[in-house]
């Protein structure tokens, strides 16, 4: 069990603390930052997998939308957010409103399940979509950014592996709330988004009653290179590619990125591939979130120990095991536990953890620009892998499309190995 932190700890304690390390035979407390923004993304997560569970099933069978036409909603669904969240990092470093800028995110998201009510058409559907994903990437950075300033850089895999973990949480119970409404619903998509905001709406009241507004580093050595504090600036977040090890880092981030095919791809592939029947369809992600949930700790502890890089750079093969897995020609239903599972240890091994890495080559002053820089390249790579492989499915199948996807993958991996960035603790 993690015990939550004393926000009461004076600064010179902390310092001692990092100083000598986590005591032998004792674990490091996880932050009670960390376990509040938990419970906010536990609590919006079963709001966004909700819509996530039944959206391609939604476009694609209850619209007619072809594969090309849902691999550009996802590729904006997933992607969009790559255009706004060096603006949140940049305004949550700005006078350290990282609360006041995740919550603006957090509230934007809520406001557009909703609409989804409203829009039928394509344009509309992309914008709304486009405004919802808005809504994220001003978020992200600053979130993360407090869970790293409120963890001693010695645990902050830990950290972030529990965050992820009560994150993944809301992700299991999402699709399963979902199933359980379209069962149960009439009109079961109306009703679908309808839920979706209200609990959205609570994960906001949780996060402005419950999160401080102020979050001070918890002591941690000065990064590499880093002569000082640095005024937050653009300027200044672009100028952190300068850093060697963060550099590589983002580099890597965009390659993997280029190659990893969206969850929904994923899922409507195991669908056709098993005949799953629609009413099932919303559960599939219960399968990826469940591996997510029960490793993401372990790997981030783990990550902690052996190397944040090499275990994220790991997590990669088992995506790539998975892509494998659906190119065969079995049909068993154990073909999608294996699949599943492997993506969800494809997540567990890399969301937190790749943050965790990114942190500590990153001052305080610019740790939400620095963190958005990251996950700016990633959403933007992992933007364009929706468009590209929504087209291949198009022009020439599912399976062509996957194998193409699955050599990209294997020689983005080599390549990441091959320029293997240092890792500042």
């Amino acid at each position: 069990m993690y015990v939550s932190e004393s926000r009461g700890s004076t600064p010179a304690a902390a310092s001692r603390t990092a100083a000598r390390g986590p005591r032998p035979g004792r674990r490091s407390a996880v932050a009670s930052t960390v376990l509040a923004l938990g419970a906010v993304s536990l609590i919006t997560d079963v709001s966004s997998e909700m819509v996530t569970a039944v959206l391609p099933l939604y476009l694609v069978t209850g619209l007619g939308l072809s594969p090309l036409g849902f691999g550009l909603l996802d590729g904006v669904y997933n992607g969009f957010s790559a255009l706004v969240r060096l603006v949140g990092g940049h305004l949550a470093d700005r006078g350290g409103r990282h609360k006041q800028v995740a919550a603006f995110g957090y509230g934007l998201s809520a406001l557009c399940k909703p609409l989804l009510l409203a829009v039928h058409t394509l344009p509309l559907i992309g914008a709304v979509l486009a405004a919802d994903r808005t809504g994220k990437g001003l978020r992200t950075a600053p979130r993360d950014a407090l869970i790293s300033l409120s963890s001693p850089p010695q645990t902050r895999g830990r950290a972030f592996g529990v965050h992820r973990a009560m994150d993944t949480t809301g992700a299991l119970l999402g699709p399963l709330a979902a199933f359980l409404i379209l069962r149960r619903a009439a009109d079961g998509y109306d009703a679908v988004f309808t839920v979706s905001f209200c609990v959205a709406a609570v994960g906001v009241l949780v996060l402005l009653l419950f999160v401080p507004s102020r979050v001070r580093e918890a002591a941690a050595p000065a990064p590499a290179g880093a002569a000082g504090a640095e005024r937050p600036s653009l300027r200044a977040a672009v100028a952190l590619l300068g850093r060697r090890e963060l550099r590589g880092l983002a580099l890597c981030a965009v390659a993997l990125g280029l190659a990893t095919v969206s969850d929904s791809f994923v899922y409507l592939m195991l669908q056709r591939r098993l005949g799953v029947p629609d009413r099932w369809f919303a559960l599939l992600p219960l399968g990826t979130a469940g591996a997510f949930l029960l490793l993401a700790v372990p790997l981030g502890r783990w990550a902690d120990r052996v190397g944040r890089w090499r275990v994220f750079v790991g997590g990669h093969f088992a995506l790539l095991l998975a892509y494998v897995l659906l190119l065969t020609t079995v049909h068993s239903g154990v073909l999608s536990y294996a699949v599943l599972a492997l993506h969800g240890t494809f997540y567990a091994a890399t969301d937190g953890v790749l943050m965790a890495a990114a942190a500590g080559s990153v001052p305080a002053a610019l740790r939400s620009s620095g963190l958005a820089l990251v996950q700016t390249g990633q959403a933007a790579a992992r933007f364009c892998c929706s468009l590209a492989f929504g087209a291949a499915w198009t022009a020439f199948g599912d399976r062509s499309a996957l194998s193409g996807a699955a050599v990209a993958l294997l020689a983005s991996v080599a390549l990441s190995v091959r320029l293997r960035p240092a890792e500042a603790v």
